[in-house]
């Protein structure tokens, strides 16, 4: 029996923490799959059906909602996915009127500081990790620094970093 608060929360977390498009997809696989309330099939077709109707991608998530608890499913959906931006809008606009106050620049540069050492946290969490070995260690570093010198687009640092493990992988 699906909770219905629960299944909205879900949708609601996917939406939240994703950049839009199928990037919502694999917390959503993995929530509503661990709940027994979604199969596979039920992903593959409603990425069919998102895939095949008109719109922005992220919509598919509202026919996952349809096919796993109906209409409230699809409901509670189109709600979640609708939430996060406009959270965005109303954040904007109060943002706007107090941008230039001394107290909220001096939070922004400490908010700028403390994800450039949660981002440091991950490099050093994904460098501790099985598996990481000198040709890893190799890319990453080419990777830093032809995106310290701001002269090569990110595509092709991650195209030349694919093509690179590829031969030291294979």
């Amino acid at each position: 029996m699906i909770d219905p608060l629960i299944y909205f929360l879900l949708f609601l977390k996917a939406s939240l923490f994703s950049s839009g498009g199928f990037s919502n997809l694999p917390s959503l696989h993995q929530d509503l799959i661990a709940n027994g309330w979604a199969t596979d099939a039920d992903f593959g077709q409603s990425i069919a059906i998102g895939q095949t109707s008109p719109g922005p991608n992220g919509l598919w998530v509202i026919s996952l909602g349809y096919l796993t608890y109906g209409f409230l499913g699809a409901f509670f959906a189109l709600i979640a996915i609708t939430l996060p931006a406009l959270l965005v809008l109303l954040v904007s606009a109060g943002y706007s009127r107090i941008e230039n106050r001394t107290w909220v620049q001096g939070a922004m540069h400490g908010i700028s500081l403390a994800v450039v050492g949660l981002l440091l946290a991950v490099v050093w969490t994904i460098l501790h990790q099985p598996g990481v070995d000198w040709k890893g260690l190799l890319i990453a570093a080419g990777a830093f620094g032809l995106a310290l010198s701001r002269k090569v687009n990110l595509l092709i640092i991650l195209g030349l970093a694919g093509l690179v493990g590829y031969f030291l992988y294979r």
